[in-house]
């Protein structure tokens, strides 16, 4: 018992980077949240809760952005749990051409940011981008675009982005999911008769649904958090069409010097984060409840 005692020293230095980069800067940015501090100076003045209403009942951007983060995580939620899936089911056997597949699928995920954000980038070129050149060679000029210049369609296609770059990652948590369902449960399935999809709906989902609920809450705080493709793409524009409350954050902070106010916005912004991760577990878990 008294040796046990020591063994929770073992714990410290971890508390200690745990403290000072998560807990210290939670607490900083609520205490700034009622000042209006600029960053700069020493100097302050308590505001009370002045920055959190002018948040919800004066700031069009803020609100703006909570909706571009919506269409952006939603997008990504729905297309990357899908595909990844997808994959996950053709190449969930450990044979030589499906490991290869998987590390060619891994592979964008190794990438910085930027780099993909650039290559995106001249990619949706309106003038000498892929897309577009490969749109007119195949005779369909009509859906040729300014992918990014486009206020309508901008954030949906650095969510395509998003997906492409993210895809292989959230398919090997599935493949590792799948692989640990018991063989014995298919064969089952079918003896008793069951098609492809009854094996699917109550076999593999049921069992997959812990995988899924990770893939689900991942991506979802990785689309709140897709600052760096989202600035080096279109730094939030045009029109704040892009324009996610990560950017809004540091645009606020960094370019108008209003640190006290984008605490604030940082605040409302892990309170949403959390609610909605909550929301998703919970769904998830009722799914699996009723299977």
């Amino acid at each position: 018992m008294k040796h046990s005692k020591w063994l929770f020293l073992f714990l410290v230095p971890g508390f200690i980077l745990y403290a000072t980069f998560f807990i210290f800067p939670t607490l900083s940015a609520l205490f700034y949240s009622f000042t209006d501090w600029d960053g700069l100076t020493p100097t302050f003045n308590y505001v009370g809760f002045e920055n959190y209403i002018n948040i919800f009942t004066n700031d069009y951007i803020f609100q703006k952005s909570i909706g571009n983060n919506m269409k952006f995580m939603l997008f990504v939620v729905v297309f990357q749990t899908l595909f990844s899936l997808i994959f996950a089911l053709f190449l969930v056997k450990n044979t030589k051409g499906n490991v290869f597949l998987r590390a060619v699928y891994f592979f964008p995920t190794i990438l910085s940011s930027v780099s993909v954000a650039f290559i995106w980038s001249y990619m949706y070129d309106p003038g000498l981008g892929l897309v577009n050149t490969l749109l007119t060679q195949l005779n369909l000029e009509f859906l040729t675009q300014n992918w990014l210049g486009n206020a309508d369609i901008a954030i949906y296609s650095i969510a395509i982005v998003q997906v492409w770059f993210h895809t292989g990652q959230m398919l090997i948590i599935f493949v590792a999911g799948l692989q640990a369902i018991p063989k014995d449960l298919y064969e089952v399935a079918e003896v008793e008769g069951a098609n492809r999809w009854q094996t699917f709906r109550k076999v593999t989902w049921p069992l997959v649904a812990p995988a899924a609920t990770i893939v689900v809450a991942y991506t979802t705080i990785q689309s709140f958090k897709a600052f760096d493709l989202i600035f080096a793409m279109t730094r939030g524009g045009p029109n704040y069409s892009t324009e996610i409350l990560a950017t809004l954050i540091y645009n606020t902070a960094f370019r108008k010097f209003e640190f006290g106010y984008a605490s604030a916005q940082s605040v409302v912004f892990m309170i949403i984060i959390a609610l909605i991760t909550i929301l998703q577990f919970r769904i998830l878990r009722a799914n699996r409840v009723n299977y």
